[in-house]
């Protein structure tokens, strides 16, 4: 049996990552686990220090249930090299490369109008890409 897996990023401002990584994955607030009702009662079990707070984490997932959750945590340190994981998004792959390429600038422009940059372009392949942090990602075709 295989395993399920979370992926959890780190970062200086939770909300807002929260809010890119949502519009850049078609993500939402994942709901706290039964039986809490919110964020807040969950995270009360925990004895956490008095500074931390429900907004220095998010917790997003894929509505339809099929990718992996993303957990957004506030950490002291601020990011200091290369990610050694990164996220890809895939847009749809079928068409002429041509078309491939099109949705991927497209896919691209509309994550730099929600605060992510260019960092280098692939021709006709795919986009390396940094969220408002500089957290690495690549907009890419799927190969399906």
């Amino acid at each position: 049996m295989a395993v399920g897996i979370d992926l959890t990023l780190d970062c200086t401002d939770a909300q807002l990552l929260s809010e890119f990584w949502k519009l850049a994955l078609g993500y939402v607030d994942e709901p706290p686990p039964a039986p809490f009702t919110t964020r807040e009662e969950w995270l009360a079990q925990f004895d956490l220090p008095e500074d931390d707070s429900e907004d220095g984490a998010a917790w997003l997932c894929d509505p339809d249930g099929s990718g992996p959750r993303l957990s957004i945590l506030t950490v002291p340190e601020p990011k200091t090299a290369k990610n050694r994981l990164h996220i890809d998004i895939r847009v749809p792959g079928h068409g002429s490369p041509e078309e491939r390429w099109a949705r991927i600038r497209a896919e691209s422009e509309r994550l730099v109008k929600a605060g992510g940059s260019v960092r280098e372009e692939f021709d006709g392949h795919h986009i390396v890409m940094a969220d408002p942090e500089g957290n690495e990602f690549c907009v890419a075709a799927s190969s399906v």
